[in-house]
């Protein structure tokens, strides 16, 4: 693997956690807002007015990480627009990354994930 894959692994797979997680401080926040206060409409936004602009912040981190890894891990196009579409529901950033590296869609292959966890393989 070269620098700027494992590089661009590594930023992917940030920014894909870092997605879910700013969705879940989004997701407290709009529930605190509406459900919890006694009048939502009378102004007060509580955390949404912090967790949106970050939350939208980190969505776009992810389209741009998912744009760089389809050109440097030559996805097709088809994978481009899973990564893509998987910003939009909460946490399946996390779902999609997982699987792309499952399938070393990531630049590291399930075989050679088996083959360094074994360890050296050699006399000793």
């Amino acid at each position: 693997m070269t620098q700027l894959q494992a590089a661009t692994r590594t930023v992917f797979r940030t920014v894909a956690v870092a997605e879910a997680i700013s969705w879940a401080g989004l997701l407290v926040a709009m529930f605190f807002k509406w459900v919890v206060a006694e009048d939502p409409h009378a102004g007060a936004e509580g955390g949404v007015p912090i967790m949106g602009p970050i939350h939208g912040g980190v969505f776009v981190l992810f389209v741009i990480a998912s744009l760089v890894a389809w050109r440097v891990f030559s996805w097709r196009l088809g994978t481009l627009a899973l990564a893509l579409a998987s910003a939009i529901p909460p946490f399946a950033t996390i779902w999609f990354e997982r699987r792309v590296d499952r399938q070393g869609l990531l630049g590291v292959s399930a075989a050679d994930r088996t083959t360094a966890a074994a360890g050296p393989s050699g006399p000793a």
